[in-house]
């Protein structure tokens, strides 16, 4: 088994005559008035990580209290609660002018039917998390980075008609889903599966990380990786690349917080921090 080290990691590199926007944009898609957070983290994530440019596209009150939240965040608010199919053609106009998009985070399952319309139709590199992934299938996907825990990968094992039965060894699962989920890879998609040990698998490669520690399941951290996904996505234009830059920073993250606060007290807003000062280790 192999794990990610330093040496796998590429910073993207940064043009001293580079204008803004030169070094990423990115959209995030998510909120609803039960989880106003989420995208916000991923959004502060992504800028933390290098990218220029970060908008939200939130419902209007998730908005506002995002705004509220950050002044760094660009924040495109629309009408209503949550996101419906008929508001995916607004939102996929919107989507051709940044680098790479993130759906999922903070969603909200009443999102469903706009998430699988907006993931079936967008052309712009994608990162899928949280409840993005409950709603599509394999085969709704293309250029994408999906980053499930292994319950969300079991229900999108089953909105695609696969087998979701689970297997002990890391190496044989990986080759396992590569199995199940051929046309999937094929298609340019990565998964980055998040547990105790992160699997990253693509069509012709599988890689495994190991930092991180059991502060990570704190709420919040999964939409830090998925901010940190769709920055690098951004910036390198290399889905598997990407999925294993984020793993790797966001665990180290996790490990330098638990040092510094002697026990498990980080929150995921900690992580945001921490990683502007991880970068060039």
């Amino acid at each position: 088994m192999r794990f990610l080290t330093k040496k796998d990691i590429r910073i993207p590199a940064r043009k001293k005559t580079s204008r803004k926007g030169d070094n990423g944009k990115v959209l995030v898609i998510g909120g609803s008035k039960e989880y106003v957070g989420a995208a916000a983290l991923a959004g502060l994530a992504a800028l933390r990580s290098g990218a220029d440019w970060a908008t939200i596209a939130a419902p209007e009150k998730v908005g506002w209290a995002i705004n509220a939240l950050s002044p760094d965040l660009v924040v495109r608010k629309y009408k209503g609660d949550d996101f419906c199919a008929s508001r995916a053609k607004d939102v996929l106009k919107l989507s051709g002018d940044f680098d790479a998009v993130l759906i999922g985070n903070g969603i909200g399952m009443h999102a469903k039917s706009f998430c699988k319309k907006f993931i079936k139709e967008c052309r712009k590199p994608l990162v899928i998390d949280a409840d993005g992934i409950k709603a599509i299938s394999a085969k709704d996907v293309k250029n994408a980075i999906l980053t499930p825990h292994r319950k969300e990968l079991e229900i999108f094992l089953r909105n695609s008609d696969k087998s979701a039965q689970t297997v002990k060894s890391l190496e044989k699962n990986a080759q396992f889903l590569r199995k199940e989920l051929k046309d999937f890879f094929n298609r340019n998609n990565v998964l980055l599966l998040k547990g105790p040990v992160d699997t990253i698998i693509s069509k012709n490669k599988i890689a495994f990380n190991k930092t991180g520690n059991a502060g990570m399941t704190k709420a919040g951290t999964g939409d830090v990786l998925a901010g940190l996904c769709v920055s690098y996505l951004a910036q390198l234009k290399d889905p598997f690349r990407a999925a294993c830059n984020a793993a790797y920073f966001n665990g180290l993250a996790g490990d330098i917080l638990l040092k510094k606060k002697k026990g498990f007290t980080y929150l995921a807003s900690d992580l945001v921090e921490e990683i502007k000062k991880i970068k060039g280790r």
